[in-house]
């Protein structure tokens, strides 16, 4: 049980120590990802970054990642029998999203270079790690040197999907209960992150690495 995002974080941050002489940039996922990432990119010194992807949700079961769109580029499941149409419609759909969040994050510059760096993608935690998965393809499209998931809860189940993956070379989870039915029924607090929290994380993070 965690008390809340920075006590989640904290402990991360003790776990990740070991990259902390590597070129490392901490990614993390909007939003609930952010409070997370800003304190492990400052214990680690490393520019924090933000995975501008987003899931595509099965048509029945909105909360099933069936791939994930970035503005360049999208990743889908093999034989998943969806119809073309919803894919064309909710590729478009979620890519306005990500333009719109392109120009609230990163304003006037321009995202960090990922290519020969270890990213560490950082989130609140995961159910299925299937959202997380198939960022960490997207991430791999940009030449990384390595790839490190690092959550503070998961089910083991979750876990072993992230560590099936090619793209992910290790998966850092804190805690993975048997019981588990939510991310947030292991954090004492676990209030909604506002987009305006998000953004201004993000901000502060950067101006401590480039004041």
């Amino acid at each position: 049980m965690f008390k809340d995002r920075t006590d989640a974080a904290l402990q991360l941050a003790d776990r990740l120590k070991q990259f902390k002489d590597e070129n490392v940039v901490v990614l993390a996922i909007p939003k609930g990802g952010l409070p997370l990432g800003a304190i492990i990119a400052k214990a680690l010194k490393a520019p924090l970054d933000v995975a501008l992807s987003k899931k595509i949700g099965h048509p029945f079961n909105k909360e099933y990642a069936i791939g994930a769109v970035s503005l360049e580029n999208s990743v889908l499941k093999d034989d998943i029998g969806i119809p073309k149409k919803y894919i064309v419609e909710e590729t478009e759909r979620i890519r306005n999203i990500l333009r719109q969040r392109y120009g609230q994050y990163y304003k006037d510059r321009p995202p960090v270079p990922l290519k020969n760096k270890t990213i560490i993608i950082v989130d609140d935690g995961v159910a299925t790690g299937n959202t997380l998965k198939v960022t960490a393809q997207l991430v791999h499209a940009q030449h990384p040197k390595k790839t490190i998931v690092a959550i503070p809860v998961a089910p083991h189940g979750a876990v072993q999907n992230l560590e099936a993956s090619e793209f992910i070379n290790e998966v850092i989870c804190l805690e993975t209960p048997y019981n588990f039915r939510a991310v947030g029924q292991f954090y004492e607090e676990f209030d909604q992150v506002s987009e305006a929290e998000a953004i201004q994380l993000f901000e502060g993070a950067n101006r401590l690495v480039n004041p």
